[in-house]
């Protein structure tokens, strides 16, 4: 692997968007728990863990494809991206738009992890080597904070989003006497 600063800068990005989300499945997990939740909301909030994580993927190409502009080649594509293989696996995310994967939010839990290992093991390397630089463990804490506060809202979006649509269904349907 590369140990460029052009990687590690790809490396920080990636951890950015992706590293907060199994906390944020933990709290979620927790809370959907609560029957009095699952009531007030009339639907599992967990099952759109998926579909939230599915979104900062989208979000994560998005940033991509800004990267490669102007030109979409295949030849500056390698020079753009520094560690391809992390980077497919963050597109691999895309595919829990497909209902059949999202109805498992478990795979994207697992699918999350790859990058949390990442800020685990900076956050570790940081914590126990004695010549350890504190700017980086702060910039990696600063992107943690960053990365839980994007995928809540992405979360929430989802989740505002999909109450719209159950009250737009349930206004639509005729009543029966």
């Amino acid at each position: 692997m590369d140990n460029s600063f052009f990687a590690y800068l790809q490396r920080l990005e990636l951890i950015a968007f992706f590293s907060g989300y199994p906390l944020i499945y933990v709290i979620t997990q927790l809370i959907a728990g609560n029957q009095t939740i699952r009531n007030l909301f009339k639907i599992n909030p967990a099952l759109l863990l998926s579909f939230a994580y599915t979104l900062v993927g989208t979000l994560f190409l998005g940033l991509q494809l800004r990267n490669l502009y102007p030109e979409y080649s295949i030849a500056h594509l390698k020079e753009v991206i520094q560690q391809p293989y992390l980077v497919a696996w963050a597109l691999l995310s895309l595919l829990f738009w497909i209902p059949m994967l999202a109805k498992k939010p478990v795979l994207s839990l697992l699918h999350s992890l790859v990058f949390f290992f990442l800020f685990a093991k900076d956050l570790f390397l940081q914590l126990t080597l004695p010549s350890a630089d504190k700017n980086i463990l702060r910039n990696n804490m600063k992107l943690y904070t960053e990365s839980l506060l994007l995928n809540a809202g992405a979360f929430l979006l989802i989740l505002l989003f999909s109450l719209l649509l159950f009250r737009l269904k349930r206004k639509k349907l005729p009543k029966v006497n």
